[in-house]
């Protein structure tokens, strides 16, 4: 019998991070789910999964926490990497109107804080693996309507630091994902968004294994079509 897959997801204690863990479990992998607090989320999940969930406690935003689950996790092998980790804050603001404070919390959370994961953690993907961050549709500059400007501004800037980590590892083997799952309705996205979870994140997960195996940088879609940076 083959090995289990391993996948961590970087922030899945709720919303599409959660859906993400559900989808992995039920489909029979070993899911390593990151929560910087209490989640009655994946509490309800390892109840349903209590072999294949694993459940480590990781605030993102704090450096010294990422090194500490390098450490923890030094030794494993991780067949896919998914950072999901972001927030919207201010999300009709424009740049004059939006505060310090917020509009920070956005680029620290969404775009820094998940490449010092992917910077932490790469050494645990396989030469056939994935490195994944979810990222968004409304991250492209080329597509950009104005919609959301100030967090689209944090998700093109996660979209060039992942374009720079690959350009420093320009004979990278593993798949470099940047994962847009379209506007889905969590907390964050909202109740106006168009997709429900079980519209998006089947569909991200069958996008990403595809993508095993296959070498280089690719920003997309749920469904795999090439999204313009």
């Amino acid at each position: 019998m083959a090995a289990k897959k391993t996948v961590a997801i970087i922030a899945a204690s709720r919303g599409l991070g959660l859906a993400l863990a559900d989808e992995y479990c039920a489909r029979g992998w070993h899911v390593i789910a990151t929560s910087r607090g209490k989640s009655a989320g994946l509490d309800e999940l390892h109840q349903l999964y209590p072999a294949s969930l694993e459940i480590e406690n990781v605030d993102i935003v704090q450096l010294a926490s990422i090194r500490a689950l390098k450490k923890r996790l030094a030794g494993r092998r991780l067949d896919t990497l998914f950072v999901n980790a972001g927030i919207c804050k201010a999300n009709e603001l424009t740049p004059i109107a939006v505060s310090d404070h917020d509009f920070l919390d956005m680029m620290l959370t969404n775009a820094l804080s998940p490449m010092r994961v992917i910077e932490a953690l790469e050494n645990l993907v396989p030469e056939n693996g994935v490195i994944a961050a979810l990222s968004s549709e409304i991250g492209s500059i080329g597509n950009c309507v104005g919609f959301w400007e100030l967090y689209s501004s944090s998700k093109a800037a996660l979209n060039m630091l992942m374009k720079a980590f690959s350009a420093r590892h320009p004979n990278d083997p593993r798949a470099l994902l940047l994962v847009a799952p379209g506007w889905v309705r969590t907390d964050m996205g909202g109740d106006e968004a168009t997709l429900g979870i079980s519209d998006s994140i089947p569909l991200v997960v069958d996008m990403v294994e595809r993508n095993a195996g296959v070498p280089g940088l690719r920003f997309t879609d749920r469904h795999g079509e090439i999204l313009p940076w």
